[in-house]
């Protein structure tokens, strides 16, 4: 399901310039003028108005794909080559609870910023600022890879931020009192490694 768009090609055959493309999934070939009547930039000049109409055609039929076929048959297929096992059971489980169960029968073309940025603020109401980050970055990849396939010319996800409102997992701090029980009831060694391990947080934390 490869919908790159085409350049053409050009090559000189007996004196004129001839044109090379594909349309309707066969070769095409065109002459496109004498050598000698036509310069070097003249002659790609025509080659690109003679795809341009193709590549529309084109464009207008990967604009109607899917988002659930184009995630099942592009997107999952080249990331599962990527992903250990274990990130791909959950990326596939997110993806499939989230995101196809909600956009499957959508077109890419019918996708914009306003939509995304809407579906994700609705999401931050009830879920985790990590999961809504994640599919944030969902949707980024599934449209950037949609453009460099030639589905679409832009992508609608490049702008998406993750909602502020999106709850956070607590992070607990040890007081000073924990810390000197703690230095307290472990061995040397042990000691030793935690207080490099507290002072070196300190001072991350610090920069």
């Amino acid at each position: 399901m490869r919908n790159r768009f085409q350049q053409g090609t050009l090559q000189k055959i007996r004196g004129a310039w001839v044109a090379r493309y594909r349309q309707d999934g066969k070769r095409r070939a065109q002459i496109l003028g004498q050598i000698s009547q036509m310069t070097k930039s003249e002659a790609p000049a025509k080659l690109a108005a003679l795809v341009a109409p193709v590549n529309a055609k084109r464009r207008e039929v990967s604009e109607k794909t899917s988002f659930g076929d184009f995630v099942r048959d592009v997107y999952l297929p080249f990331y599962r080559r990527k992903w250990k096992r274990s990130t791909a059971m959950t990326n596939e489980d997110r993806l499939a609870h989230h995101l196809t169960s909600q956009f499957d029968p959508c077109p890419l073309g019918s996708f914009d910023r306003d939509k995304l940025q809407a579906f994700l603020d609705g999401k931050s109401q009830t879920l985790s600022f990590s999961r809504v980050d994640h599919m944030r970055w969902d949707l980024k990849q599934i449209f950037d890879m949609a453009v460099a396939e030639g589905n679409l010319q832009r992508s609608p996800a490049t702008s998406l931020f993750t909602p502020r409102q999106c709850r956070r997992a607590s992070v607990r701090v040890m007081t000073m009192e924990e810390v000197r029980l703690m230095f307290r009831v472990l061995e040397v060694r042990e000691r030793l490694i935690a207080k490099l391990v507290i002072l070196a947080g300190k001072v991350r934390a610090s920069d």
